[in-house]
């Protein structure tokens, strides 16, 4: 194999990673950007960026997507990316600033490190290495940039419509090794049109498991008495009561601890809104949603799991939002049935908010085993393909899998505080792409 990233590639890819990060680029819609003036901003950056690595770009006229070519001929390789991020969270929990990007013990520290700006460049800068070693590439390259990609998929859903779909490709915004399989996303938003005396406001994003839930009202002596009960725990500053949860990603809901669903269990001690109570006898906190589905999980992908992301109360409405990711081999039908059924027995009312299907590329495909192939040559580490709860780019094409960036070792800090990815990984990341990119663009 040959070594393609030299160190004058770590130093430039640290530098223009150090200049993404320090965007904002979560969703805030305005007037004059689909998705916010920041995400509009970072996606013009990273274009500049490639097109200084020698790509040629586009950039689409409403700004919904990007993209960067290199190559000729017909058949066309995609490299799946998203230039946005989810919002900080509580910033009290970050050490340093979320968009002020750090670099300490080794890591390098903000929002979208290793979802997914670290591993967008990671790539970019392992195709030019193998452009500055003097290979010559037989199909084109495109790298794709989404800025919807925590949310709806706006983005990437308007490519599809407009622009060439590849021949094959992979998303660096995953696990290593390869992820040929991803679990079905359905997320739902029930509505009640009851009234109600108090204000609230919980959850940052669908695909986020919540780490603070904030009630402030009359109630705060008696939902304390509560939380004490059950051991929870929360902060309490005069009238607001904040129960503390743990933040994890949707796909992990298990591991997390959900706030909006401990506030739920104490504030039906006082309130019979009826989103409160689904949670509290529905939801429940073994993000399994079992009391709806039952046991769910099949040998090729495991257990569904189902997030109460989101919860707004006020005194025309209450919507509850809930992220569900659901084995392969189950019907879409089959989820959206069972909890259509639940929420209407309890009052409220369905709506589908977004839905994305399973992805499978067979094992036994070119592209699976030379990516399979070139991981396990540079790591030596010889573990199966792997089926993720995560939904990436790779499903919005045919024959495109998730590949990378985060090494098996490395702690999984996306969507929470302190989000980092270390240097150390980072380069390893380029040295496997940049192989990648070689065998399956160049031979």
């Amino acid at each position: 194999m040959k070594k393609f990233i030299q160190e004058k590639h770590q130093e430039a890819a640290l530098d223009d990673l150090k200049t993404i990060l320090a965007y904002p680029s979560y969703l805030q819609e305005d007037d004059e950007t689909p998705f916010g003036k920041d995400i509009q901003a970072v996606l013009e950056k990273t274009l500049e960026i490639s097109e200084e690595l020698g790509f040629k770009t586009y950039i689409d006229p409403e700004g919904y997507y990007g993209y960067a070519e290199m190559g000729e001929g017909e058949e066309l390789f995609a490299v799946l990316c998203h230039l946005d991020v989810v919002p900080p969270g509580n910033l009290a929990l970050w050490d340093s600033k979320p968009f002020e990007p750090t670099v300490k013990d080794g890591f390098i520290i903000a929002r979208g490190s290793q979802d997914d700006k670290g591993p967008t460049i990671a790539a970019m800068y392992a195709l030019k290495a193998v452009m500055d070693a003097g290979e010559t590439l037989n199909k084109r390259v495109r790298f794709i940039f989404g800025v919807d990609e925590e949310n709806l998929w706006r983005c990437l859903n308007r490519y599809n419509e407009l622009e060439e779909k590849a021949t094959m490709g992979f998303a660096p915004d995953s696990t290593f090794p390869v992820t040929y399989a991803e679990k079905g996303l359905l997320q739902i938003k029930l509505h009640s049109k009851e009234t109600s005396s108090y204000h609230l406001e919980a959850g940052d994003a669908m695909n986020v498991v919540p780490e603070d839930a904030t009630y402030e009202g009359e109630w705060a002596d008696d939902l304390e008495s509560e939380l004490k009960k059950n051991d929870y725990s929360y902060e309490r500053d005069g009238q607001s009561i904040t129960v503390k949860g743990k933040s994890v990603h949707s796909k992990n809901s298990p591991q997390g601890i959900n706030a909006i669903v401990r506030l739920a269990n104490v504030l039906t001690t006082k309130d019979d809104n009826k989103a409160l109570l689904f949670l509290r006898d529905y939801i429940q906190e073994d993000a399994r949603g079992l009391n709806i589905f039952g046991e769910v999980e099949d040998e090729a992908s495991g257990i569904l799991t189902c997030n109460a992301a989101t919860l707004s109360i006020n005194p025309e409405e209450t919507v509850l939002g809930i992220d569900i990711r659901y084995p392969v081999t189950v019907e879409k039908s089959f989820v959206g049935d069972k909890l259509k059924a639940a929420a209407e027995k309890a009052g409220l009312i369905y709506e589908e908010y977004d839905f994305i299907a399973p992805l499978y590329v067979p094992l036994d495909t070119p592209l699976v085993e030379n990516l399979m192939a070139v991981y396990q040559e540079k790591t030596g580490d010889m573990q199966p393909p792997i089926v993720s709860g995560g939904a990436t780019f790779a499903r919005t094409m045919e024959n495109c899998v998730a590949f990378g960036a985060q090494l098996p070792h490395a702690e999984a800090t996306l969507h929470g505080p302190n989000e980092r990815m270390a240097l150390e990984d980072l380069y390893q990341a380029m040295d496997i792409y940049a192989e990648a990119l070689y065998r399956l663009t160049c031979q």
